[in-house]
C-alpha cells in the first residue's frame, strides 16, 4: 500500500509549495495586521537562513557574487519599500499596508526561475556535482528574497514600536 506515495509526491510537493508561495505573495497586499511575535519569529528564521546562506555562498564560490548582489539588492528594495509601507491603527489595532509591488514581483520572480529551473531539468540531475548546477542567478533571488524580508522585519518592528 506505501507504493504508490512515491509516484505522488512530487505532486503533494508541488501543491505544498504553491499554497505556501500563494500565502506569502497573498501578504502583500491590503492591510496587514501587526503581530509582534511572528515578526520576531521571522527575524530569527530569516537571520538564520540568510547565515546558511552566507556560509553556503563559501562552498559554492561560482554563485557567491550572484548572492552577494541579491543581498545588496534585496536590502535596498527592503529599504525602498518601507519608505512606501503605511503604518496605520484599524479598530485600535495596529497595522501596516506594505507596498505590494515590491515583495509581490520578488516572489513572482523566484517562483518563475524555479519553475524554469525545474523546466530544464535542473532539480532532476544529480546533486553529486559539487554544486555545478546551482544557478547563481537562482541563489541571487534567493538572497534578494530574504534580504529584503528581513529588512522588511527589522524595519517594520522599528515603526511599529514608534506608534
Amino acid at each position: 500500500m506505501a507504493a504508490p506515495l512515491p509516484v505522488y509526491l512530487p505532486w503533494l510537493m508541488t501543491a505544498g509549495f504553491g499554497w505556501l508561495y500563494y500565502r506569502r505573495i497573498r501578504r502583500h497586499f491590503g492591510w496587514q495586521p501587526w503581530r509582534p511575535v511572528r515578526n520576531i519569529v521571522r527575524i530569527v528564521l530569516l537571520s538564520v537562513l540568510g547565515l546558511l546562506l552566507g556560509w553556503g555562498a563559501m562552498y559554492l564560490q561560482h554563485a557567491a557574487p550572484g548572492m552577494l548582489m541579491g543581498a545588496a539588492a534585496g536590502i535596498a528594495l527592503g529599504l525602498f519599500g518601507l519608505k512606501h509601507t503605511h503604518v496605520s491603527l484599524r479598530d485600535g489595532r495596529p497595522g501596516y499596508t506594505p507596498n505590494p509591488w515590491i515583495g509581490g514581483v520578488l516572489s513572482v520572480v523566484l517562483v518563475g526561475r524555479l519553475a524554469w529551473r525545474w523546466y530544464g531539468g535542473a532539480f532532476s540531475q544529480s546533486m553529486t556535482q559539487g554544486g555545478g548546477n546551482i544557478s547563481p542567478l537562482t541563489m541571487g533571488l534567493v538572497a534578494a528574497l530574504l534580504s529584503y524580508g528581513l529588512v522588511q522585519a527589522i524595519g517594520l518592528s522599528v515603526q511599529l514600536r514608534e506608534h
